[in-house]
């Protein structure tokens, strides 16, 4: 479903009856603080969560999603002032095209990570999908135009001011890590409500492995569970609490741990659903199982060694 997936993974995950929750308001989950849900939606790929700050002279927004229809709602509801992107990934930062055309004063802040990815991982994702575009018709065909637009629209993605370090932004503690879901994240602390905003270093059903380094993201989570928080907004998923983060957190050291043995890919999956428990729903496993079985295999394809 993310934007890292295999283009042929992409399309079987695609074809399964998903059961997220899709279509929902923006939501306000503390005073002045709303929640855009990001949508799994069959057919498409996803939008990550959107949380907006709001503030009188205009909102800050914490990721712009992926669909227009996602950054469309963010729109409506509120004028933009400042985007936080917490990291490359086009889920989260497809919307800033259409955010930079409609609130042209807005500024984007966001990790130096994006001009990397486009040279590299992205480049590499525009050439799978105009082979796709090549092989397909109609409304197949448009999914992956509309993928690959996104791609080259290029720096209109980009930040106007790259976070390199810790600051604050008009109240918001901004914090960036370096090489663990992606080569830099970033995670927002708003002190006053207590709401931390994890982007994608906190997903469920699954973590998503494939540009992380798992055992650096661990540490983060580690760091991220010694601030004050009462509710952590993940990049895809429900609002956390702190006893929900703190089972997140030990469903996936269980889950490296898993990785890391001699366990099956099956097994390491049935451990991750039992230590997550109600955090995924039981009609959403067998979605899981399948996500976890490409993204353990990346692991062990790391571990093996080159010829």
């Amino acid at each position: 479903m993310k934007t890292s997936f295999s283009l042929s993974l992409a399309c079987s995950v695609l074809a399964l009856s998903l059961t997220a929750a899709a279509g929902e308001s923006i939501a306000e989950i503390a005073p002045r603080v709303h929640l855009l849900r990001g949508e799994f939606v069959q057919g498409r790929q996803p939008d990550g969560n959107t949380v907006l700050f709001m503030r009188p002279m205009g909102a800050i927004v914490v990721d712009t999603g992926r669909h227009e229809a996602h950054t469309r709602a963010i729109l409506d509801f509120a004028k933009p002032r400042m985007v936080i992107n917490t990291h490359w990934h086009l889920d989260h930062i497809g919307g800033n095209a259409l955010i930079r055309r409609e609130a042209p004063d807005v500024k984007i802040y966001a990790s130096p990570a994006l001009d990397d990815a486009l040279k590299g991982f992205l480049a590499n994702y525009a050439k799978q999908l105009e082979e796709a575009i090549a092989n397909t018709t109609g409304e197949e065909q448009q999914r992956y135009r509309t993928e690959l637009a996104l791609i080259q629209s290029g720096r209109a993605l980009a930040p106007d001011e790259v976070i390199a370090a810790p600051r604050t932004i008009d109240g918001l503690e901004v914090h960036l890590e370096k090489d663990a879901v992606t080569a830099g994240d970033l995670w927002v602390f708003d002190k006053k409500t207590g709401t931390l905003v994890a982007g994608d270093l906190v997903t469920l059903p699954v973590p998503f492995l494939d540009t992380a380094k798992p055992l650096v993201w661990k540490e983060v989570l580690a760091r991220l569970s010694r601030v004050k928080f009462e509710r952590l907004v993940p990049g895809h998923g429900p609002v956390l609490t702190r006893s929900q983060f703190a089972q997140y957190r030990a469903a996936f050291d269980g889950l490296l741990a898993c990785a890391a043995s001699s366990r099956t890919n099956e097994e390491c999956a049935s451990g991750w659903l039992e230590g997550v428990g109600k955090l995924v729903p039981e009609s959403d496993h067998a979605f899981t199982r399948q996500l976890l079985g490409y993204y353990l295999g990346l692991l062990s394809d790391r571990r093996r060694p080159a010829a």
